[in-house]
């Protein structure tokens, strides 16, 4: 097969092969008929235009009056005003007034944003109706109709209305103003900063498609270590240039903030935000943005945490910091997302316990326009983590959840780890905060507590690389959390199906081994690199392999600070003989998890500082048992080698080849990590590597040698 280099997406719009269905979509399909000259209404015709071209080979923009038209987009108000206007739709009347009443039912449950497709009958013709209360609700359903035609559905089973549970779906990028990327593995930003205003790349373009085909709807520009040059003039015409470009396609464009911009660019000798000069920089600063940039969504800061100013510096409090930022912005309707990553090694008791204590004695004080943003869990996205504690925890603030795309600890762009798993063991999590249903997903999307605003967002891994995110199955990453943003109930695996079909072909032959493939991914990179709640044992600065060792700098930098293995066993004891980070939790699930006879075993260190003997529930002991989670981590990768290498036939040689060759990467890092860490803890446990296991065949002093330079995203 021709080779492809990734650069579509999951846009790629190929023929549908079946001639049957590709006639049945043909006869409902043609032409594509969008109401509306709006910006985002002539986006969404150009889409649908060279989308449904592609997929089924013939024009889709003539009308054929013979058979009445096939598909009309519009919005409510649009289809209220053609009553009687035959040659607006093309069909008549007996066809609009039931079709009306259908469509208005279902819109009714559709929201700002959401949409509704059905089918409509008529005399001399049939075909769908994608209909919206807005035209961006209109674009987002012409985009799931063009997945639907992808994904070969049958016509019968199309018919759906759906509206996002969570309000603002965002990505931010850690994108630097010199183009470089912090975690970035796809190579340089995406934006071209010295070229920007006057040279807008039609990259851009594609990147808001791609936002818009998943129902993203907010970007944040750069880098949460924030330059505060991004708030100047300079930039504020730059930023402006993008925001236009991404209008089209209803996509609000944020800012990371830097909290002392005030001294550094306002000759102010202070930052303090309760300040009166500071509190007026500010609101000249908003001003000043939103004449660049009218629909400026906002700040996100990251305050007092790596080496970032904010208000404590001041000895003000985060909601200080926070309410003087939503002061500024509120006049425009500006949000401001606050991130609660927030550690210091003048507090060495428990990292995992700062943001929490940091944030609920602060609950229901931030201003109405402000978002607390927490991540997924309470250290920094480890490949497994329990569920922060913050959610459940803050009622009265609205918490938006924060994901990692880019793979900072999960192998980087070289390891095949499908994430949507992940996701979902998160917003399935039941806090208990409220009785049973208090799901993480849930107090996110607002519906939990009632709030106005709800998000969720993640950590780009985008890049400048052809295909975009590096590794050609990262993009699947990319793609699943928009899908679940939109609604956080879906299925993992019914997402990788969806974007196998749409990337690589609906071959089953090819699909359904790859999906189970991915499906199995995360769990196998948690094996070799992290098993049984174990976190933060990487190498150090730049997280590029193992590093159990390091025990060199401030002491929740380290590893050994989070493992503790010592000759008696390992973990870290979070219970109240220890941290008691657990009381952090609601009382039924911090029993749940206090208790190492109920504690989940994949949480087992996380939580309990465990001997080396203790019966696993494989009637292994712990020490057995985590020599065979790294060695099953291993085999595991290896058959992922296997598995793709039968699919050799079923899709283009460049992207297998590709695929095959990160494989031999993942499968030789696999290893390393494996031998490095049993190798490690077997200084401390003194037990032999089962039998069953062959021994590494390097000693452990190989692997403390081990140095990487130049590693990229450090």
């Amino acid at each position: 097969m021709p080779g492809e280099d990734g650069y579509e997406l999951w846009l790629r719009y190929t023929p549908v092969s079946d001639a049957t269905l590709r006639g049945e979509y043909r006869a409902m399909l043609r032409p594509a008929n969008v109401l509306g000259n709006s910006p985002t209404a002539l986006v969404t015709q150009r889409e649908l235009n060279y989308g449904l071209g592609r997929l089924l080979e013939r024009s889709t923009d003539q009308p054929n009056r013979s058979t009445g038209s096939g598909l009309i987009v519009l919005t409510r108000a649009q289809l209220n005003s053609i009553a009687g206007n035959v040659d607006a739709v093309g069909v008549g009347e007996t066809v609009l007034g039931p079709l009306r009443a259908l469509v208005e039912r279902e819109l009714d449950e559709a929201g700002s944003e959401g949409f509704t497709i059905q089918r409509w009958r008529g005399p001399s013709g049939s075909g769908l109706v994608v209909a919206a209360n807005s035209d961006q609700g209109a674009m987002y359903g012409a985009f799931h109709l063009l997945r639907l035609v992808q994904t070969h559905t049958p016509p019968q089973r199309m018919a759906t209305t759906t509206a996002p549970r969570v309000g603002l779906r965002m990505l931010n990028h850690w994108d630097n103003l010199d183009r470089s990327v912090e975690r970035g593995y796809a190579g340089s930003s995406l934006w071209d900063w010295h070229l920007l205003p006057d040279y807008v790349s039609p990259r851009y373009t594609d990147y808001a498609r791609a936002m818009a085909s998943i129902g993203l709807n907010a970007t944040a520009l750069n880098n949460v270590n924030s330059n505060a040059l991004v708030l100047t003039e300079e930039f504020l015409t730059k930023v402006a240039a993008l925001a236009n470009e991404l209008r089209p396609y209803h996509i609000r464009v944020f800012v990371s903030a830097r909290f002392s911009a005030p001294i550094e660019l306002g000759d102010l000798q202070t930052a303090d935000p309760l300040d009166p000069n500071v509190r007026a920089w500010w609101a000249r600063k908003a001003d000043e943005i939103y004449r660049h940039i009218p629909d400026f969504g906002g700040f996100v800061v990251m305050a007092k945490s790596d080496g970032q100013p904010g208000p404590q510096d001041y000895g003000r409090s985060h909601v200080d910091g926070a309410n003087l930022l939503a002061e500024a912005l509120a006049p425009h309707d500006g949000l401001v997302i606050w991130r609660a990553f927030v550690y210091d090694h003048e507090v060495p008791e428990d990292r995992a316990k700062q943001a929490f204590d940091e944030f609920v004695p602060h609950d229901g004080q931030f201003g109405e326009n402000v978002l607390v943003q927490v991540k997924n869990g309470p250290i920094d996205f480890m490949p497994r983590e329990p569920f922060h504690p913050l959610f459940g925890a803050m009622p009265k603030t609205p918490l938006v959840l924060e994901f990692q795309l880019t793979q900072e600890y999960l192998g980087f762009a070289t390891h095949l780890v499908y994430m949507a798993p992940l996701f979902q063991e998160v917003l399935s999590s039941d806090t208990q905060a409220r009785g049973s249903g208090s799901t993480v997903g849930r107090i996110v999307d607002g519906s939990l507590e009632g709030h106005q605003h709800s998000a969720m967002t993640a950590v780009a891994n985008i890049g400048t690389d052809r295909n975009w995110c590096g590794h050609p199955f990262a993009a699947a990453n990319w793609y699943a959390f928009g899908r679940l943003a939109w609604d956080h109930r879906l299925d993992p695996a019914r997402i990788a199906e969806e974007w196998l079909r749409m990337t690589f072909t609906n071959n089953v032959k090819f699909v359904e081994p790859a999906k189970r493939l991915m499906m199995e991914s995360r769990e196998t990179c948690v094996n070799y690199m992290t098993p049984l709640g174990l976190h933060h044992i990487m190498a150090g600065s730049h997280h590029y392999g193992p590093g159990p060792w390091l025990d060199q700098g401030r002491p929740d930098w380290t590893s050994v600070y989070y493992h503790r293995a010592d000759q008696e066993g390992i973990g870290f004891d979070r219970t109240k003989t220890g941290s008691n980070a657990v009381a952090q939790y609601s009382p039924e699930v911090r029993a749940r998890f206090e208790n190492i006879g109920t504690c989940p075993e994949e949480l087992l260190l996380w939580f309990h500082h465990v001997p080396w003997d203790y019966p696993m529930r494989t009637g292994r002991t712990l020490w057995d048992e985590l020599c065979h989670r790294y060695y099953a981590g291993a085999e595991a990768v290896k058959a992922m080698q296997a598995q793709w290498d039968l699919l050799e036939p079923l899709i283009d040689r460049a992207r297998f080849e590709h695929v095959k060759a990160l494989l031999a990467i993942q499968a030789k890092e696999a290893l390393w990590w494996r031998d490095a860490c049993v190798l490690y803890f077997q200084t401390f446990s003194k037990r032999r590597i089962p039998q069953v296991l062959t021994p590494p065949d390097r000693p452990l002093m190989y692997y403390r040698n081990v140095k990487h330079h130049f590693v990229p995203g450090n």
